[in-house]
C-alpha cells in the first residue's frame, strides 16, 4: 500500500480515497503497522473533510473484512436491528424473541452503555449467568436452535473497528457521520446479515437530538449499507421521553419479562418494538407488507411464542432455565428502593431524558470509566411520563440504589430532570419517520 502519511494528506487536503489506498489502511491498522497517531490523524482528516458515498462504502467493507465475516446456512433469514441508543430502550430484548418466533433468526452483536445511554449487553449481564461473551461457535449454535442469540462484540468480528473506535473515543472525532456509519455496518456485516433495520433516535435522550441530524445519519446508513450489498431500511423514533417507565439494567430487564408475557405493555414501548420487528420480517420477506408483519408479531407476543424463543435463548446462554418464570427471584435486587415525590403541582411538560440516564450512572448503573463495575440493580422504575397530571408529593417514580445518600442524590437529579407546568402539551409520535 501506499505510506500510510500520504494516504493522511491526500484526505486532509479534500482529495478523494481510492478503494485501494482505504483497505491498505484499514489493513495496516488491523496489523499494527498504522500507528495510533496515523489512525488519529486519519479520522480527523475525515471528521472535518468528510468521505464521499463510495468512500464510505470502501471503509465499511475493509472494515468489515478486517477479521471473521459470519456466514449461515439457516432455514429462514438472517436479521437484526440496530439502535443509536436511548434511556429505558430494552426494545432488543423482546424484538430478537419476537423476530425468532416469526421465522427470522436473530445474531445480534450489541454493545456495553455509551455515554448516558443503556446498553443490551449491560442489562443482560444482570441476568445470573448469561454468557455475553461466548465463542463464536456457541454463538452459532444458539442461534441455530432458539433462533437469536444476544452478544458482546468479540475479537474476532470487525477488529479494525474496536481499535479505530477506541482511537476517536480519545480523539473528538466519534461524532463524524462518515466513521459512525461504517462502525455500525461493519460489526452488522460481519454479523453475516440478509437484513438490517435501524432505529435512529431522537429528542432530549438520544445522540442525535435534532431530527435533521437524525434523518441524515438514518440517510447514511441505508445508503451505505445497500451499496454494501446489506438489504437495510431505517426508523426514526422519538426519544424525547424515556422509551419505557424504569431506566437502569435489571429494572430494564424485569420490563422486558413483562412485556413479552403480557403483565405489562406500554403503549409507546409497543408501537417503537412492533414498528422495527415488523420492518425486519418485511425486508426478511417473512410478510408481504407491515400490516401482515405486526399481526404475525401480536400472534407471536399472544400465544407466549415470543416469550418462550426469549426463556430458550437464556437458558442456551447460561442463563437460569426457569427465568422467565421467576425473574424478580433472579435479579439483583437494590438496597434502597423508595419513592421519588413531586414537590409542586403541574403538568409534565418536559422531561431532559438525557438527564435521566446521567442519573442511572450516578447510581452506579453505567460507567465514567471503561473498566468500571456496573452496580446491575439501581435505576428508576414507574417514571411520570409527558402530560401526567402531579398532585405535590405524588410519585415521579421509584428509586432503586445502593444505600440512602445515592437515593437522595438521584431523586435531587431526578426532580431537576422534570419540568412541571400547566401547559398540557401532547407528545410526539413514538415513530415519526421511515426511510429506505
Amino acid at each position: 500500500m501506499r505510506l500510510p502519511q500520504e494516504i493522511i494528506r491526500d484526505k486532509r487536503d479534500g482529495r478523494a480515497l481510492s478503494e485501494a489506498d482505504i483497505a491498505g489502511f484499514i489493513d495496516g491498522l488491523t496489523r499494527e503497522q498504522v500507528t495510533e497517531g496515523q489512525a488519529a490523524a486519519f479520522a480527523m482528516a475525515v471528521f472535518f473533510r468528510g468521505l464521499a458515498l463510495d468512500e464510505r462504502v470502501a471503509l465499511t467493507r475493509a472494515m468489515t473484512q478486517s477479521g471473521t465475516v459470519l456466514e449461515w446456512d439457516l432455514p429462514g433469514p438472517v436479521l437484526d436491528k440496530h439502535s443509536t441508543g436511548g434511556v429505558g430502550d430494552t426494545v432488543s430484548l423482546p424484538l430478537a424473541a419476537m423476530v425468532a418466533a416469526c421465522g427470522g433468526y436473530v445474531p445480534m452483536i450489541s454493545g456495553r452503555g455509551l455515554g448516558h445511554t443503556g446498553g443490551t449487553l449491560d442489562k443482560l449481564a444482570s441476568i445470573p449467568g448469561y454468557d455475553v461473551t461466548p465463542g463464536l461457535d456457541r454463538f452459532r449454535a444458539v442461534v441455530v436452535q432458539t433462533g437469536c442469540a444476544i452478544i458482546g462484540q468479540t475479537a474476532d468480528l470487525a477488529p479494525a473497528d474496536r481499535r479505530l473506535y477506541a482511537i476517536r473515543d480519545v480523539t473528538g472525532t466519534v461524532e463524524s457521520l462518515d466513521l459512525i456509519t461504517a462502525s455500525i455496518l461493519s460489526k452488522k456485516l460481519a454479523a453475516g446479515l440478509q437484513g438490517l433495520v435501524m432505529d435512529v433516535k431522537t429528542g432530549s435522550g438520544a445522540f442525535m437530538a435534532e431530527l435533521e441530524a437524525a434523518r441524515a445519519l438514518a440517510e447514511s446508513i441505508v445508503t451505505v449499507a445497500n451499496a454494501a450489498g446489506l438489504r437495510t431500511r431505517a426508523v426514526i423514533t422519538d426519544m424525547d421521553a424515556p422509551l419505557a417507565s424504569c431506566a437502569g439494567n435489571a429494572v430494564e430487564v424485569a420490563y422486558a419479562v413483562d412485556y413479552l408475557t403480557g403483565r405489562a405493555r406500554e403503549p409507546r414501548f409497543h408501537a417503537v418494538t412492533l414498528a422495527l420487528a415488523a420492518e425486519m420480517l418485511v425486508i426478511g420477506g417473512l410478510a408481504a407488507d407491515l400490516a401482515e408483519a405486526q399481526s404475525r408479531l401480536t400472534a407471536a407476543l399472544d400465544s407466549g411464542r415470543a416469550c418462550e424463543a426469549f426463556s430458550r435463548m437464556v437458558a442456551a446462554l447460561g442463563g437460569p432455565g426457569d427465568f422467565v418464570e421467576a425473574a424478580e427471584r433472579h435479579l439483583p435486587r437494590a438496597a434502597v428502593i423508595r419513592p421519588v415525590t413531586a414537590e409542586v403541582e403541574g403538568i409534565v411538560e418536559r422531561i431532559d431524558t438525557r438527564a435521566v440516564g446521567l442519573a442511572v450512572i450516578g447510581l452506579g448503573g453505567g460507567r465514567t470509566r471503561p473498566q468500571d463495575a456496573i452496580d446491575p440493580s439501581v435505576g428508576f422504575t414507574g417514571l411520570a411520563r409527558p402530560g401526567d397530571r402531579l398532585e405535590p408529593g405524588a410519585s415521579l417514580g421509584t428509586v432503586h440504589a445502593a444505600n440512602e445518600t445515592a437515593a437522595e442524590t438521584a431523586a435531587r437529579a431526578l426532580r431537576a430532570a422534570y419540568r412541571l407546568g400547566e401547559a398540557r402539551q401532547e407528545p410526539r409520535e413514538a415513530v415519526l419517520e421511515r426511510l429506505g
